[in-house]
């Protein structure tokens, strides 16, 4: 089962986040600033999947974005690395060739409606 879903940018900055578990919000702070530090601290050349507490980290670099899903340990990581590839082609279909920019855009546009 998915646990979170989080956009950030090179720098470590949350573009968005999505939970579908209860956490609280200073947990969820915590957990996107270590679930981010080490994804970004890893190699292009090492694995995309890192086990962290009771769940797994499946993530992808896009340019200047990092996609980080969350797992828990029954769920099939090639499928969710899979699954973050579809949703970014998705996203360039959209916007022709999706960005950080588009990205904050859209959520920000989100949460207007």
């Amino acid at each position: 089962m998915i646990k979170f879903f989080l956009m950030v940018n090179k720098q470590g900055q949350t573009r968005l986040s999505r939970y579908y578990e209860h956490v609280e919000i200073n947990k969820r702070t915590v957990l996107e600033a270590e679930a981010i530090k080490n994804c970004l601290s890893c190699v292009k050349d090492e694995c995309s999947f890192i086990e962290y507490k009771d769940f797994k980290l499946v993530y992808r670099q896009y340019a200047a974005l990092f996609i980080v899903v969350g797992i828990d340990q029954t769920e099939n990581e090639m499928a969710v690395y899979e699954l973050i590839h579809n949703f970014v082609e998705v996203l360039d279909k959209y916007f022709s060739r999706v960005s950080e920019l588009d990205v904050s855009f859209s959520v920000s546009e989100i949460h207007l409606l």
